[in-house]
């Protein structure tokens, strides 16, 4: 994907999959769904639990990667890897809200965060600047193959 495509492909409200190393034992990275905020040219902001192993882990390895796809035919994704840049203790309420706002609809927003409200004590934020891009949109393997077909 050309370079604004890609941004503007990561900005949309698609659920991520956080990576994170864990290196304790033999275990392969943490892998989780997750809400996320960006914007082009800025930093992915994801929130957690202060406690939950997952931010044990980004504080650990200070980097972590989100991968965000859409399901629907032709595939398209985008991978994204870079250094935590800063933890935000506790999180910014207007941003716990802009976040939300992203993913539910108004109603759903206000009500989601009404019985969440305890959240905003307990959570943290984390901003990753991304230094490394993986992309992929299958429109034109899809259109070669359907050629062929």
């Amino acid at each position: 994907m050309p370079h604004h495509e890609r941004e503007d492909f990561l900005a949309e409200p698609r659920i991520g999959v956080l990576g994170v190393t864990d290196p304790r034992g033999d275990r392969a990275p943490l892998l989780v769904p997750v809400w996320y905020h960006y914007e082009p040219g800025g930093e992915v902001v994801v929130q957690t639990g202060r406690e939950t192993v997952k931010a044990q882990l980004l504080r650990a390895a200070g980097r972590f990667s989100l991968c965000a796809q859409d399901e629907n035919r032709p595939y398209r994704y985008v991978s994204v890897e870079g250094p935590v840049t800063s933890v935000t203790d506790p999180v910014d309420p207007a941003l716990r809200e802009a976040i939300a706002h992203r993913y539910l609809d108004p109603e759903e927003a206000r009500a989601y965060l009404q019985a969440t409200a305890d959240q905003l004590k307990d959570d943290i934020t984390f901003r990753m600047r991304p230094r490394h891009w993986r992309t992929a949109n299958f429109a034109a393997f899809a259109a070669e193959f359907a050629e062929k077909g």
